[in-house]
C-alpha cells in the first residue's frame, strides 16, 4: 500500500538552517520527505525514521506529541557515521480523529516497512504507541520478542483503558497472541508492585532491575539481541541527564548507558523495529533530552551498519560449537560462538511439531557467563525460561 498518505511533510527550513550545515552532517545523508524532494523511494532504504505526534494518553506528560521535530533538529546536525547510509525520514504521522486512528496508521506503516525489510525507528509521542507497533507484527503473522527499557512495566489492570501506563497489559492479553517473550531492562523496584513481578515470573518473562543492569552493562547485549522490537521510555534515564519528561526521577540510566543499549540494538541482526518515547520538549532544559534521544538514534544507526549477520546460525564453519552436559536435566546444552563477532547462543530443546512455529526462538542469545554457568553444571536462567515456554 502507499504509506505516504499517512505522513505530513517536514518543513526542513523550520528545523535546521541549511546554510550553516556542514557537508558531512546527517541531514545531507537522509532522504527527507519535504515539499521539494517528495516522499522517499523505499526500495533503496534500510532504516526509516517516523515521527508520531500523538500524546493524548501519555500520562502526566502532556507535550510529548511535540517531540519529533525537536529530536530531528539535533539528529540532523550530528555528523554521519563512517558508513554508506540508506536512511529515509518519512515525516510525521499526525493524530487521527480518535487515538485508534493513530494506532491504525502506525500499524499499517510499520507493517508495510517490515514486509520490505526496512527497520522503522519511531520517534514518539507516548509509549502507548508500542501497542500499535506490536500490532504490525500481527499483520505479518510473526511471533516476536519485545524488550522495553523502562523504570516500570506499564501493566495496569485488565479493564484499564489503553494508556502509556497500561499498554503492556493490552499486548499480553491481545488475541491471537504473537508475543513469545517480554523483557524489561532497568525497572526500579519501588515503582513496581510485587504482584507484577510475580506475574512476570509466572509467565517466564525476563525482568532486570536497574542496579543489576548497571553493575554489568555488557550483560544487556544478549537481552537486546533477543528482541524483535524495542520500546524505550526516556523516563528510564535519570532526571539530571533527561529532564524533559513529566515522569523523570532522580535515579535511572545515565545518558551514555542508554546510547550503549541503543548501539547493542542496532548491532542485533534480529531486531526489526524500535521506538523512543515520552520526550517532552515543554519540560526540557536547553533541549537536553531531545539531544540525548538524537544521539541514542545515532548510536542505533552506527550499530545497524556494523551488523555481522551471524544470526541465525547457518554455515557451521563460522561457529565454534560447545556441548555441556548438565546432570540435573539429564541432557546437554549446546552453545555456539560466532567466529565473526565472538557472540554466543545456546540451543534450547524444542518439540519437532513446534520447530517451524518457533524457528527463531529456540536458539537463544547468551553470553560467555551463561557458558561458564553451564560448566558449573548449573542451568542458565535464559535457557530455563525459554525451555519452559517451548515445553
Amino acid at each position: 500500500m502507499d504509506v505516504s498518505i499517512y505522513f505530513e511533510k517536514i518543513g526542513i527550513d523550520k528545523i535546521i538552517d541549511k546554510e550553516q550545515v556542514h557537508p558531512n552532517q546527517l541531514v545531507n545523508f537522509i532522504g527527507i520527505n519535504t515539499l521539494d524532494s517528495g516522499f522517499p523511494e523505499l526500495d533503496a532504504v534500510d532504516i526509516a525514521l517516523i515521527g508520531v505526534n500523538e500524546g493524548r494518553v501519555s500520562i502526566n506528560n502532556s507535550g510529548s506529541a511535540n517531540s519529533p521535530d525537536i529530536v530531528r533538529k539535533y539528529l540532523y546536525s550530528l555528523f554521519r557515521p563512517d558508513h554508506s547510509l540508506r536512511i529515509a525520514d518519512l515525516g510525521n504521522i499526525n493524530p487521527g480523529n480518535s487515538i485508534n486512528d493513530t494506532y491504525f496508521a502506525v500499524r499499517d506503516v510499520v507493517g508495510t516497512l517490515l514486509k520490505k525489510n526496512i527497520v522503522p525507528v519511531i520517534i514518539g509521542g507516548g509509549q502507548d504507541l508500542t501497542y500499535a507497533n506490536y500490532l504490525a507484527y500481527e499483520s505479518i503473522g510473526k511471533i516476536i520478542n519485545i524488550v522495553t527499557v523502562d523504570n516500570a512495566f506499564d501493566l495496569g489492570s485488565t479493564d484499564s483503558p489503553l494508556t502509556s501506563r497500561t499498554y503492556l497489559n493490552k499486548v499480553i492479553t491481545h488475541q491471537p497472541s504473537y508475543l513469545f517473550n517480554f523483557s524489561n531492562i532497568g525497572f526500579q523496584t519501588y515503582f513496581v508492585d510485587n504482584e507484577a513481578i510475580e506475574l512476570m515470573k509466572k509467565l517466564y518473562f525476563d525482568v532486570y532491575r536497574l542496579g543489576i543492569v548497571q553493575n554489568d552493562i555488557e550483560e544487556v547485549e544478549p537481552m537486546v539481541r533477543n528482541a524483535d522490537m524495542i520500546s524505550v521510555d526516556v523516563s528510564s534515564v535519570r532526571m539530571s541527564d533527561a529532564p524533559g519528561n513529566g515522569n523523570s526521577t532522580p535515579n535511572g540510566f545515565y545518558g551514555e548507558e542508554l546510547c550503549r543499549i541503543m548501539r547493542y540494538a542496532g548491532l542485533s541482526d534480529k531486531l526489526s523495529s524500535i521506538g523512543i518515547y515520552e520526550i517532552n520538549p515543554e519540560m526540557d532544559r536547553n533541549g537536553q533530552t531531545s539531544h540525548l534521544a538524537a544521539q541514542a538514534i545515532w548510536y542505533f544507526i552506527d550499530g545497524f551498519y556494523n551488523r555481522k549477520m551471524d544470526f541465525p546460525v547457518k554455515d557451521k564453519k563460522f561457529y565454534v560449537k560447545y556441548r555441556v552436559v548438565i546432570k540435573a536435566i539429564q541432557n546437554e546444552i549446546v552453545f555456539y560462538k560466532s567466529k565473526k563477532s565472538d557472540r554466543w547462543w545456546m540451543e534450547v530443546p524444542c518439540p519437532t511439531k513446534l520447530k517451524s512455529k518457533y524457528d527463531r526462538h529456540y536458539l537463544v542469545p547468551c553470553s560467555y557467563r551463561d557458558y561458564q554457568t553451564a560448566m558449573r553444571e548449573e542451568i542458565p536462567d535464559r535457557w530455563w525460561q525459554a525451555y519452559q515456554k517451548l515445553m
